[in-house]
């Protein structure tokens, strides 16, 4: 999975453009911009700043024996970065090229994040934060700083690394050329911004330690704030630094939420809406009689850190109904939140309610489902589909000098979900049969 950095580049320029144009009356007053990306991806930059090869994505799986490789050279992994090494991070890509494309890796004088190849061509300036540095395995997370060694493990030094600021802080102002093209002031600051579910939780107001939410997006994540570096990867949950000081979070990540209700919707030729339609009439004894979907379509990160697993439908027949099967991935893909939420608490995190965001939080039914499943109240905010970008607005708000105790308060909620008793027992049924699906694939896929 690769994407071209300068095509993200078009699309800002596009961007800008199309918004001086909606936001005239308000565009002299814009003080601050704030940045957000997808996480991990590697994009590699010549001597003269230029992009040397596609940007390999974070969830490109080709690196698997890189992972292995990296964790037997360096044993001081798991302690240091706080993570497993998986194909989804930065450092085993940097490998695979290194075996790979010896002559690219050579050139190789930056390597920089996604967002933070978006705030290079607007400020000229090379810089990163900590969350989204927190997932490249090259960051010693609990001193928030580069780690020499794990950058040496990959043949890397400090040199080809951005510099480092919290996503709170300016990290640079407006190339001036950039400035005048977008009709800015060349003052204007850029926030040091975050990963995309670090500023998630930033715009659903989780600041404080033991906040917590569910983003159904792409990929599924678990996010939780703590006030402490707590690593936990012998359950694959990720340990990175939020985006603002003294605070970290854990996260449990599936690598395909709602990216599996799209697939389904393109295979039967039917959009989400009208799928999610005919899940809500079913009747309680249809759901119960659906066949099981595991959401594996990429592979899955926690807890299994199986590249190698595979989506499936298991139990059809042929009476099983389209709006069955739709049912099966919402509720695979809550099986998987759900299985997220498990390792959470092995590793002593405790969560009281989840903020629900990204696309699915679109679907009442989705959140009645998922709180039935995690047997605790989930909670919607009008306009949760857009938490990543209010978070990155509140970063450049943060940035241009506002207090976070003004900027970061939690948005107003539109609904609260709670768990049915019966409706969470008969899910917990097919809970086991899913976990034991999921086992039983492994042990073929072993044998």
């Amino acid at each position: 999975s690769e994407q071209s950095p300068p095509s993200w580049w078009e699309a800002t320029e596009y961007l800008m453009t199309t918004l001086r144009e909606k936001c005239a009356q308000h565009w002299p007053a814009i003080k601050a911009i704030g940045l957000s990306g997808q996480m991990h991806g590697a994009v590699l930059l010549d001597a003269d700043g230029e992009v040397i090869r596609p940007a390999i994505l974070w969830n490109d799986t080709r690196c698997a024996a890189e992972c292995a490789e990296l964790e037997e050279r360096a044993p001081e992994l798991h302690q240091v970065a706080g993570n497993l090494a998986m194909p989804g991070f930065t450092a085993p890509k940097l490998l695979w090229v290194r075996r790979h494309e010896p002559e690219n890796f050579q050139r190789t004088a930056t390597v920089l994040l996604p967002k933070d190849y978006l705030r290079y061509r607007m400020t000229g300036k090379k810089v990163s934060d900590m969350s989204d540095a927190a997932g490249t395995l090259w960051l010693d997370v609990a001193k928030r700083d580069w780690s020499d060694a794990l950058l040496d493990k990959c043949g890397l030094a400090r040199s080809q690394m951005p510099t480092l600021v919290e996503g709170c802080e300016v990290s640079a102002t407006l190339d001036p050329q950039v400035a005048e093209r977008w009709g800015l002031n060349a003052s204007v600051a850029v926030a040091g911004g975050g990963g995309d579910n670090a500023v998630s939780a930033i715009g659903v107001g989780a600041v404080s330690p033991g906040d917590a939410f569910i983003s159904l997006g792409t990929s599924g994540v678990l996010f939780v704030v703590t006030d402490a570096y707590r690593p936990a990867p012998q359950s694959a949950v990720h340990a990175f630094c939020h985006v603002l000081p003294n605070l970290w979070h854990q996260m449990s990540v599936m690598l395909s939420a709602a990216s599996c209700l799209q697939w389904f919707c393109r295979l039967t030729g039917t959009t989400e809406v009208a799928l999610l339609e005919e899940i809500a009439e079913l009747s309680e004894e249809e759901k119960s009689h659906a066949p099981f979907f595991l959401p594996y379509l990429s592979g899955e990160r926690t807890p299994h850190n199986d590249p190698d697993a595979r989506g499936m439908f298991w139990g059809m027949t042929h009476s099983s109904l389209r709006a069955q099967l739709g049912y099966a991935v919402l509720e695979g893909v809550s099986f998987g939140i759900s299985d997220g939420l498990q390792v959470l608490k092995e590793s002593g995190t405790q969560i009281e309610q989840c903020s629900l965001v990204g696309g699915g939080a679109r679907s009442p039914f989705w959140a009645q489902l998922l709180a039935d499943i995690l047997d605790m109240p989930v909670v919607t905010h009008k306009g949760g589909e857009t938490g990543g970008a209010l978070g990155a607005a509140r970063l450049a708000c943060l940035a241009a000098g506002k207090p976070i105790t003004e900027v970061c308060e939690k948005p107003e909620i539109w609904q609260t979900w709670r768990a049915d008793p019966v409706r969470h027992q008969t899910l917990m049924r097919r809970y086991a049969q899913f976990k034991a699906l999921y086992l039983n694939d492994l042990n073929y896929r072993q044998h």
